[in-house]
């Protein structure tokens, strides 16, 4: 208990799946939580269980490729705890489709969402950290991020890919040989998860087969498989750790 006492954690797309994982635990470990999403009612309902639980939690609402949301969501966050330590980039949405049928249009949405969404969070949460000592931030990205699928997944692939090297880089900015702002950024890369965004697919007995194969290790992870990894890297315990990628996948790469 208490890993991330005293530590105020704003986490996107916290309203369902490993969003809602990190937020529970991190505040069952102490930390001020901040939920950050579109989904107004989920979101309330995330912050009333962490609230039963003697945890403290705020909503925000943020649509994470509107840069104006980001602004409103830091202010909203230091107004009520004054300080922002660690930022859970966790937001994002799924797309399947065939490279040579992705309209422009789709791409670009997708990569607003997924990927400038991560950019604009980064951003703006360094400009607090930086003032505030430090803190750490946290990319959620894929395995899919570091290799590829034949799953017609290829704007899935590039975005978390991108996410992956766009975490390195801030990540040695940031650090001592860069401009010494003592904030760690690290990225996560989960294998496939039962989460709400997946659970219409995995209804079907042949694609969970499917699915579950691709990982060695016999079974889907849960969002607390990833919110444990989260919990790491928000903590004090990994102050040693930056512009790493850390694989929960069961497997799946090691192959």
């Amino acid at each position: 208990m208490n890993r991330v006492k005293g530590k105020t954690a704003l986490i996107t797309g916290a309203a369902s799946g490993l969003g809602e994982g990190c937020a529970l635990l991190l505040a069952k470990e102490g930390a001020e939580i901040v939920i950050a999403d579109i989904n107004e009612n989920k979101g309330h309902e995330v912050v009333e269980n962490i609230r039963q639980e003697d945890g403290k939690a705020i909503f925000v609402k943020l649509d994470v490729s509107r840069e104006q949301d980001w602004e409103n969501a830091i202010e909203k966050t230091l107004l009520e705890y004054r300080k922002l330590d660690v930022l859970v980039n966790n937001a994002g949405i799924q797309y399947v489709k065939e490279v040579e049928e992705t309209p422009l249009e789709d791409w670009r949405r997708f990569m607003r969402i997924c990927l400038d969404g991560v950019f604009l969070g980064t951003k703006h949460a360094i400009r607090v950290m930086r003032d505030n000592g430090g803190g750490s931030i946290i990319n959620i990205s894929s395995v899919v991020g570091i290799v590829g699928t034949v799953d017609n997944t290829s704007a899935y692939c590039a975005a978390k890919g991108g996410i992956r090297s766009f975490t390195k880089a801030v990540a040695l900015e940031c650090s001592k040989a860069g401009r010494n702002y003592n904030i760690r950024v690290n990225s996560v890369h989960p294998g496939a998860m039962e989460t709400p965004m997946i659970a219409g697919m995995l209804k079907d007995e042949t694609i969970r087969a499917t699915v579950e194969n691709a990982h060695p290790i016999g079974f889907l992870g849960k969002p607390i498989d990833v919110a444990y990894g989260v919990l790491y890297l928000a903590s004090d315990e990994s102050r040693m750790v930056t512009g790493a990628e850390m694989v929960i996948d069961g497997g799946w790469i090691a192959r």
